[in-house]
Parts: C-alpha cells; sequence; structure tokens
C-alpha cells in the first residue's frame, strides 16, 4: 500500500492518531523507529532548526521541499507537509502542491494567514479574506495530479474574528475540496470538543506544548472524533532541552561521558543512521 493510501485510511479511522513533527531527516527516522504512524514536517521546526530564527515566515518553498525530499528517502512513513501560506497567491499555491507532491508529500497543509506568516501560538495574527482563502483551497486541489494526496486546510481566524468564524472558514474549506481541517489555537476546552459536533470533516488537533490550547489526551481526542492530534515540535523542545543539558556538563566538568546518560550512545546513534546496512553495501561493492 502507498503512503497516501495508507494516511487516507489513518485519517478515515478518527481515531486520534499521534502524530509528532520531524524537522529533519534524523528527527523523523527516531520518530519512525518508536513506532508512530505518521510524521508532520514542521515548518517552525525547520525555521527553527535550520535557520535560528522565529516561526515568522522566514521559511520558502525550497527550504520545506528540500526538507520534504530528503525525509521522504529517509522514512517510509506517511508525511503530512506544513507548506505555510502556501508562499503567495492561488497560482503560488498551485506550484507549492505540485512541488511538495513531487518531493514525496502525502499530505501538504495550507493557512489562511496574511503573509508573512507567524506561528499560530503568536500574537499578531492577521487572515486572509475568506473568498480568497477558499480559493487557494480550491487551487491547491485543483494542482495535484495524484488523487490520494491530501489536501489539510488550516485557519488561523479563532485568533483574530473569533471561534464561530474559524467553523465558518473550516467548513467552507470542505466545501472546496479540503480532505483534513485543522483549526488553530482554539484556547477553551468547550472549542475542542464543539469541532467535531460542528464540522463533518476529518479533524486535526495541534497540541503545542507551552501554547494557547489546553492539553487533551490523544485518547481523549479520539473519542471526540479527532483524527489526528499534532505535536509538531515536541521533538525539537526535547532535542534542545538535550542539548542544553549535555553542553551545560561539558561546560561545567569540562568532559562528557558516554555513561552520563545524557547523551545518546555512539552505537545507537550509528544504529539509527543506518550504519549496518551501509557497511554491508560497501563489503558487497569491494
Amino acid at each position: 500500500m502507498s503512503t497516501r493510501k495508507k494516511l487516507k485510511q489513518l485519517v478515515e479511522a478518527r481515531n486520534g492518531l499521534l502524530v509528532p513533527g520531524a524537522f529533519n531527516a534524523l528527527s523523523a527516522k527516531v520518530i519512525e523507529d518508536l513506532g508512530f504512524e505518521a510524521i508532520y514536517i514542521t515548518g517552525a521546526g525547520v525555521t527553527n532548526m535550520h535557520f535560528g530564527l522565529p516561526d515568522q515566515g522566514f521559511m520558502g518553498l525550497a527550504e520545506i521541499a528540500e526538507h520534504t525530499a530528503r525525509i521522504r528517502d529517509a522514512v517510509s512513513l506517511p508525511l503530512l507537509v506544513d507548506a505555510d501560506t502556501g508562499f503567495g497567491n492561488a497560482l503560488n499555491v498551485h506550484h507549492t502542491v505540485r512541488t511538495l507532491e513531487r518531493a514525496g508529500a502525502d499530505c501538504i497543509q495550507l493557512e489562511d494567514q496574511v503573509a508573512p506568516k507567524r506561528c499560530g501560538h503568536f500574537s499578531g495574527k492577521a487572515v486572509i479574506s475568506e473568498e480568497e482563502a477558499v480559493r487557494k483551497i480550491k487551487a491547491a486541489v485543483d494542482a495535484r495530479t495524484d488523487p490520494d494526496l491530501l489536501i489539510m486546510a488550516r485557519t488561523d481566524a479563532a485568533a483574530t474574528l473569533g471561534f464561530d468564524a474559524a467553523v465558518e472558514r473550516a467548513a467552507r474549506f470542505a466545501e472546496a475540496g479540503a480532505d483534513l481541517l485543522f483549526v488553530e489555537a482554539v484556547t477553551r476546552a468547550e472549542e475542542i470538543r464543539a469541532l467535531p459536533e460542528r464540522l463533518a470533516a476529518p479533524l486535526l488537533m495541534n497540541m503545542v506544548i507551552g501554547g494557547r490550547t489546553p492539553i487533551v489526551g490523544s485518547a481523549e481526542l479520539g473519542r471526540m472524533g479527532y483524527a489526528m492530534v499534532l505535536y509538531a515540535n515536541a521533538a525539537l523542545q526535547g532535542a534542545v532541552h538535550g542539548m542544553q543539558k549535555a553542553l551545560a556538563t561539558l561546560r561545567d566538568d569540562k568532559e562528557l561521558l558516554e555513561s552520563s546518560g545524557l547523551v545518546t550512545p555512539f552505537a545507537e546513534r550509528q544504529r539509527l543512521v543506518g550504519k549496518p546496512a551501509w557497511d554491508a553495501l560497501e563489503k558487497r561493492y569491494t
């Protein structure tokens, strides 16, 4: 079964599937190695880790396409790819979808923010008109060459226009052909419960550690009817925390041992990057 067909099945099950975010190929390999069933390629994570910048529209199509291609080559799980606003108007969205489809995306996420976008849990967001946003979703749906490629439509309208306006936009996006809906940065538990009751299409809920949305367990969200539960930057935040602890110990103690428990063992690092398979291949050709 193709990864796109597999992702379709996972979405249609509406069981609150946990989807962690990857910011590079190694983080994607860790996610796959731990037994998760799908991966989200996070624009915020790519921006933070690749540029050292905040999630405020600094990432472009070339960067997310390159990361998508590298991650597609590294893992066999379905990939949901964050394409921000589509990097322009409806024509740019059409180009973005074609580019990311070729790079190996199984689902492409597009949002309705005014460019340059910013993290959904930052202040100062603005959204484009509902009609323009609908046209961009229609362009995305029309652009795909594989009918199994999913289009995920995200709205950030809750923060600026209110919860009801966000629900209305999401419903319009579904009418325009979006396969998966993402209402970002809802701030109350009753709003989380209300979304599956008011929207018929499959839904993703974003759990941002330290963000504005109350954290709800994936099992409970699955019982509510959510298809997927996103932890876009759990791996990133864990990696940064681990680096800070390991490097602070190195700074203070002037040495860092494998037995410290602060670093992945050398052998485990080689296993994750597939060194035994490359050794076998080298032996075959020499």
